[in-house]
Parts: structure tokens; C-alpha cells; sequence
């Protein structure tokens, strides 16, 4: 029986929500049956290259679509034809992504696939404009529509799409086997970032200016004129992140902040932290917010999220813009609590990545 390769079209694969989601699905493919490839609209090196590469996956590079999009457009149409590719999967909900799709169909892929990631865009009026006239092409092309919450369905697919059975919910699953909670974890990775038991947020997200950054530091400012010598740990890298540090300087903050980068090790990472705090002025479903869950952390996030993104109870939602607020609730956390297992709640829930791999499948290889 020959593989069924799925073509994942995606502008970059560096570390992201989006990338995550499929790299979680990927790793979990019957690889002797099923096959993930990746085009991307980059010429250098993405931060999963080398696992898919490991996993049997194919990368091709075609045109940024920012700098010739119809090159892109062809180049993309090209590789499906020549590749006999039945299957393509796009995810994003920039007003031009409905067109790849488009121009994957035109190569000869007969199951067209959506998946929408988040509940608004970033940009001008050019780009709401666009979302409301090629972005609504979105409730016509895909053949499988499907999103991590009813928000970021809606964003893309219309008003009511889930409810009236036009696109589906696919949850953003966790292995539970790797996020897991333990003490073990916590004070070994506490130790290895040079931590005692200073109360310690936790924020994982790209520096870009949909993550609100400068609100965050806000709150830990707070923070800090009750607990000086808390610390608030940062991990991931964007367009802001130069920028960020420079405002941890200027503010007075940046002995206590901890930029750890891309890390690998994000289960050890909230199993360390004492709260997470997450301000986004919109998510469709944030990736983060879920496993930060499962390490059984406390969240105190923004009331413009779904919320959906509350599946244990952990979750609390405040309006952005008071940081003594949010600062008041993230202190109710500094003498600790019990922190337990999760795995029983999150296959209940269906948020464990063994339920979510099966739909994945049926949804974008059709079995």
C-alpha cells in the first residue's frame, strides 16, 4: 500500500502555534501509511527542519509571498502537479490564504483543506478590507474546514459555521505523556535556571504585537512592588524581542526577566513557573494556554480569548488594561498551591493527542 503524503502549506515552519499543532500531528502518524511534507515561503533554515526532515518529510521553498505573490502562487500550484499531491492542508487566516488552496486545486489536489488558527487579524484597513472581500472565499473553497475554537471558525468561515455542521472543531492536543506534571520536574528545572523560591510568571509566545508585551511587563512591574524579587521568564523570539529588552531596561525590570529563547523544554519550563500570565489582544485557540494546563499552572489571560481555551478550570479571564488588577490576581498564586496530574481531564475533554491524531486524520488524509 503506497503512503498518502498530506502538503502542508505554511510561510515559515519556526516555532509558532500553528507549527506546533502540526508537528504534534506529524510525530504521531502511522509514517508507514501517512506522510506530512511542508512548503514554505522561506529560503533559510526553519527551527523543525531538521525533525521533519528525521520524520520523512519533504521541504520545498517557494517564493515569499510578500515579495511576488503570483510567483508564489505558481511555484505552489507546480509542486502539488509534479508531485501528484491529493492532499493540501493550509493554515492561517491572512485574507490570501484561501488563494493557495485555489492554486493547489488548479495542480490536481482533490481534498482541499482550512484550518483556521486565530480570531482576528493584525494590519490596516487594506488587510481588513481584504479579509471581507478574498477572505470570504474561505466559505466556499475548502473542502474541510476546521478550527480549535468556534472563535477562529467564525473568523473565517462565517457566522454560525460550526453550529450549522460547515466547519469543524479540531482541538489543539496535548501528549500527555510529556506534559506532565511532577515535583521532581519543577525543582530540577527551577535549579537548573538558577531559581529559589522567587514567585515566578511564566509567558510563552512570540514577541509580536498581537502577545501585548509592554502590557505584560506592566503587570510584572506590579508584581514586583510586593514581590521584589519575583522573576518573570519569557520564552520564544519575534520582530519585538530587541525591543523588548530595551523596555525591560528603560522600566527598571530587567534583572528579574528571564529571555530563554525557543526552548525545547516547555513542559519543564511551566512545570517551573508559578502562574502564566497571557494578555493576547486576540488567539483562536493559544496553544500555550492548553499546555500550560496540563502542567496543572494556574492562567490568568485576556477576557478577548475564547472561552473555550478554560478546559480544567485553571483559567481566569480578566479585561485587559488595569495592570494592579491583573497583578492583585497573580499574587493570590505566590504561596503556592497543589498542583496534581492531568491526563484524566484531558482525554475526558478529548484534549489528549491520541483523540485529536484520529479526527486529524479523518479530516485531512479522509479515513
Amino acid at each position: 500500500m503506497s503512503v498518502k503524503r498530506l502538503l502542508c502549506c505554511m510561510s515559515s515552519m519556526n516555532s509558532g502555534g500553528a507549527e506546533g499543532f502540526l508537528m504534534k500531528q506529524y510525530r504521531m502518524l502511522d509514517r508507514t501509511k501517512y506522510q506530512m511534507d511542508f512548503c514554505v515561503n522561506v529560503k533559510e533554515k526553519c527551527f523543525y527542519d531538521g525533525e521533519i526532515k528525521a520524520l520523512g518529510g519533504r521541504i520545498y521553498r517557494i517564493a515569499p509571498k510578500s515579495q511576488d505573490f503570483k510567483k508564489s502562487l505558481r511555484e505552489l500550484q507546480n509542486i502539488v502537479r509534479e508531485n501528484g499531491y491529493e492532499n493540501v492542508i493550509c493554515n492561517s487566516t491572512k485574507p490570501g490564504t484561501v488563494l493557495e488552496l485555489i492554486a493547489a486545486k488548479k495542480g490536481g489536489a482533490k481534498r482541499l483543506i482550512y484550518r483556521s488558527s486565530s480570531a482576528s487579524i493584525s494590519g490596516g484597513i487594506k488587510t481588513k478590507l481584504l479579509h471581507h472581500t478574498v477572505g470570504r472565499l474561505a466559505h466556499f473553497v475548502p473542502d474541510v474546514k476546521i478550527a480549535p475554537s468556534t472563535l477562529a471558525a467564525e473568523f473565517c468561515f462565517g457566522k454560525g459555521c460550526v453550529a450549522k455542521g460547515k466547519a469543524e472543531l479540531l482541538y489543539n492536543g496535548i501528549d500527555t505523556s510529556i506534559y506532565r506534571y511532577s515535583d521532581a520536574l519543577r525543582e530540577e528545572t527551577r535549579k537548573k535556571l538558577g531559581l529559589g523560591g522567587e514567585f515566578t510568571a511564566v509567558h510563552v509566545g512570540r514577541f509580536s504585537e498581537v502577545k501585548n508585551h509592554p502590557f505584560l511587563f506592566d503587570v510584572f512591574a506590579q508584581i514586583l512592588k510586593t514581590k521584589p524579587d519575583a522573576k518573570l521568564i519569557l520564552v520564544g523570539d519575534g520582530e519585538l524581542e530587541a525591543q523588548m529588552k530595551d523596555k525591560a531596561q528603560e522600566m527598571g525590570i530587567s534583572e528579574n526577566v528571564l529571555f530563554l529563547g525557543l526552548r525545547r523544554d516547555i513542559p519543564a519550563i511551566l512545570a517551573a513557573g508559578d502562574i502564566f500570565i497571557f494578555p493576547s489582544f486576540f488567539e483562536g485557540m493559544p496553544n500555550t494556554v492548553i499546555e500550560a494546563q496540563a502542567l496543572s499552572l494556574h492562567c490568568i489571560i485576556a477576557d478577548t480569548i475564547t472561552p473555550e481555551a478554560d478546559i480544567t478550570g485553571l483559567v481566569e479571564y480578566l479585561p485587559l488594561g488595569n495592570a494592579k488588577q491583573w497583578a492583585e490576581k497573580a499574587l493570590l498564586y505566590a504561596d503556592g498551591y497543589k498542583r496534581k496530574e492531568m491526563t484524566e481531564i484531558f482525554k475526558e475533554k478529548k484534549y489528549d493527542i491520541q483523540s485529536v491524531s484520529a479526527e486529524f486524520i479523518r479530516f485531512c488524509f479522509g479515513e
